[in-house]
C-alpha cells in the first residue's frame, strides 16, 4: 500500500471504531484478547495510539517507556468503570496519532521494534493494530462483519505480520519455533486478486513470497477471514465454515500457535 492510502485507512478505522464504541457494553468480554473486557481493550489501544504518536512526534531514537507517560484517562467518578468518556478519549488519541504520522517525513529514521526503523513503520503498524482490535471489539459485541477494512488493507496486514514477526521474538517467544526443513504453508485469499502467500520454514527461520505453489498445507478463505485467522482472531474449528484446509493441518496449527503478535 502507498503511504497516503495507509494514512487514510488509519483515520477511517479510528473513526469506525469510535462509531462502534458509541453503543457498547463496556463490560462485555473480549474473548480474542485473553481476559480483557471492552473497557480494557479500548484503554490499551488508546494508550498505544498516544504512545506511538509521541514516538513519531519526537522521532524517538529509543523506546519510550509507557509507564512514564500520562495518558489523561477519563476520571472515574462512579468507581464502577462504566466507560463514561472513553469513546471520546479513544477518538482524541487516534486523532493525535493520525496527525503525527501525516505531519512526519515517512522516511525519517527513528526507533521501531520492527526491522523498518523509520516513521513509516508506525503508520503501517498502527493501521493494522487498530483494524484487528476493532475486529476484537466487533466480535465481543456481536457485530458482523468483524473486519471492516477493504481487501488491499487486509492483504497488507498479512504482509505486515510476516514482515515483522522475525523481529518480534523478544516479546513473542514462539517465533523462535517458526522453523523447519523446507515445509511450506500456502495462504490463499479467495474473491480478490490481492493475495497468495507461500511461507517456507527453513532451519534458521522462515521466509515468504507472493505466489501459488503446491505446499505442505494450504488454507483458503476470504481475505478478511484469512487475516483474522493468522492473527488468531478466527479459529479453524469454531469457524470451520469459513476455511478450506488441504494437507498437513498439524503444520498450520503449529504456525498459528506460535506466530501471533
Amino acid at each position: 500500500m502507498v503511504l497516503a492510502a495507509q494514512h487514510e485507512a488509519l483515520a477511517a478505522e479510528v473513526d469506525r471504531m469510535h462509531t462502534t464504541l458509541l453503543d457498547v457494553d463496556w463490560h462485555a468480554p473480549v474473548r480474542t484478547c485473553g481476559d480483557w473486557d471492552v473497557l480494557e481493550l479500548v484503554t490499551h489501544l488508546g494508550m498505544i495510539h498516544r504512545w506511538a504518536a509521541r514516538l513519531v512526534r519526537e522521532r524517538a531514537t529509543e523506546r519510550i517507556d509507557r509507564a512514564t507517560m500520562d495518558f489523561d484517562l477519563p476520571a472515574d467518578v462512579s468507581g464502577k468503570r462504566d466507560g463514561d468518556g472513553y469513546a471520546e478519549w479513544f477518538a482524541a488519541g487516534g486523532a493525535q496519532l493520525v496527525d503525527a504520522v501525516r505531519a512526519a517525513d515517512p522516511d525519517e529514521p527513528m526507533w521501531a521494534w520492527g526491522a523498518d526503523q523509520h516513521v513509516r513503520f508506525w503508520t503501517r503498524r498502527q493501521l493494522h493494530e487498530t483494524a484487528v482490535h476493532h475486529a476484537d471489539l466487533r466480535l465481543a459485541v456481536g457485530l458482523t462483519p468483524p473486519l471492516t477494512v477493504d481487501a488491499p488493507v487486509a492483504a497488507d496486514g498479512i504482509d505486515e505480520l510476516l514482515d515483522n514477526l522475525p523481529a518480534a521474538g523478544y516479546f513473542v517467544p514462539g517465533v523462535a519455533e517458526l522453523r523447519g526443513n523446507g515445509e511450506t504453508i500456502h495462504l490463499h485469499a479467495t474473491g480478490t486478486p490481492e493475495g497468495e502467500w507461500i511461507i517456507r520454514l527453513d532451519p534458521d527461520g522462515f521466509r515468504y513470497e507472493h505466489g501459488h505453489d503446491k505446499s505442505t498445507v494450504a488454507v483458503r478463505a476470504l481475505i478478511g477471514d484469512l487475516l483474522l485467522l493468522i492473527m488468531n482472531r478466527r479459529s479453524l474449528d469454531a469457524d470451520a465454515a469459513s476455511f478450506e484446509v488441504f494437507g498437513d493441518r498439524a503444520l498450520l496449527d503449529h504456525w498459528l500457535a506460535k506466530a501471533t503478535l
